[in-house]
C-alpha cells in the first residue's frame, strides 16, 4: 500500500515539528501512564477507605440513637439516608480529582436531578412518605398494623428511606411503599396495650337465653387472659332468621389477643353443649305445592 502510494507520487513527509510532537508524545506516554494509573490506585483506596468511615459513622449515629432511646424506625430512616448521601458525595469528591470542574459538575448534577425527579416521582413521593412517617408516627417498629389500600396486614419490622416492612402471622415478609402508607388509612392495633374481642355466638330460639348468657359469661370469667377489671359483656346482638345471636365482648392484652381469642371460642362450645344449648345449622324451609 504504502509502496503504491510512493509510486503515485503522494507526499507521505512528517514536518519536523509533527515529529517532535509525536516524539515527545511516545517519550511521554510511559511516565502519563504510570501518572494515571497512580491515580486510579489512589482513587480507589480513597473509595474504600471512604466507605469504611462511612460504614464506621453509620455505626457510631445507630449506636449514639440507641443510647438516646431514639425510634428504631427513625434510626433505620437515617441509616439510609447517611448511607446515599455520603455514598454519593464521596463518588463526586472523586471525579471532581480527576479533573472535572465542580461548577459543572453541580450544573450536570441539577439537571440530571430535574431529570430523575420527573422521571422518579413515585420514589421521591416514597421517600417524602417516611419523613412524614417519622415525624407523625401512626405506627412504629413492632406495630401490628392494617393499610387501607389492599388490607396488607403485618407486624412493622423495618422503615427505610423508601419502603416500610411488614412481617405477616404466617412469617412472610411484605413490603411496602412509603408513599402509600403516608396517603392511605392505617389500622394500628398495637397503639395501645389493649384489645377488644368481639364475637358471635347463635343459639336456638329453643334455648333458654338467659342460661345461655350466664354460660358465656362464665367462660369469659373463668379465662385467665380475659382483663378482669375491663368490660366483659354477652348481649342478644340478632334475632337472626333461625337462631338468636349474642355478641361476646372482652379485652385482652396485645400479646394475649389471638391465643386468648381461640381459647374463649372453644370454651364457649364446650361450655354450650356441656349445658345442652344448642348452636343450630342455617335452615331453609322449602314447600312443595303438588299440582292437582
Amino acid at each position: 500500500m504504502c509502496l503504491r502510494l510512493l509510486e503515485q507520487g503522494t507526499d507521505l513527509s512528517l514536518s519536523e515539528e509533527e515529529i517532535g510532537l509525536i516524539s515527545r508524545f511516545l517519550q511521554e506516554l510511559p511516565e502519563k501512564a504510570m501518572g494515571l494509573g497512580i491515580r486510579v490506585l489512589l482513587a480507589a483506596v480513597v473509595f474504600f477507605l471512604g466507605i469504611q468511615m462511612i460504614g464506621l459513622l453509620r455505626k457510631v449515629v445507630d449506636r449514639s440513637l440507641a443510647r438516646t432511646n431514639a425510634d428504631k424506625g427513625v434510626a433505620q430512616f437515617l441509616d439510609s439516608l447517611i448511607k446515599v448521601g455520603l455514598t454519593a458525595l464521596l463518588i463526586l469528591m472523586i471525579a471532581i480529582s480527576f479533573g472535572l470542574d465542580a461548577a459543572s459538575v453541580m450544573a450536570m448534577l441539577g439537571s440530571v436531578g430535574v431529570a430523575f425527579a420527573l422521571a422518579l416521582q413515585g420514589s421521591l413521593s416514597n421517600c417524602a412518605g417516611g419523613v412524614l412517617i417519622l415525624l407523625q408516627k401512626p405506627f412504629v417498629v413492632g406495630d401490628y398494623i392494617i393499610e387501607g389500600s389492599k388490607g396488607q396486614e403485618g407486624t412493622v419490622i423495618e422503615i427505610q428511606l423508601f419502603y416500610t416492612k411488614l412481617r405477616t402471622a404466617d412469617d412472610v415478609i411484605i413490603t411496602l411503599p412509603n408513599g402509600s402508607l403516608a396517603n392511605n388509612n392505617i389500622t394500628n392495633y398495637t397503639a395501645v396495650e389493649t384489645r377488644r374481642m368481639d364475637v358471635t355466638i347463635g343459639v336456638s330460639y329453643e334455648a333458654d337465653l338467659r342460661r345461655a348468657k350466664e354460660v358465656l359469661l362464665d367462660v369469659l370469667n373463668r379465662e385467665e387472659r380475659v382483663q378482669a377489671d375491663m368490660d366483659k359483656k354477652v348481649f342478644v346482638k340478632e334475632l337472626a332468621d333461625s337462631a338468636v345471636l349474642l355478641g361476646v365482648r372482652c379485652w385482652f392484652l396485645n400479646g394475649d389477643y389471638w391465643d386468648g381469642r381461640a381459647a374463649v371460642l372453644e370454651a364457649c362450645k364446650l361450655a354450650l353443649d356441656e349445658n345442652s344449648i344448642s348452636i343450630p345449622y342455617p335452615q331453609m324451609d322449602v314447600h312443595v305445592r303438588k299440582e292437582c
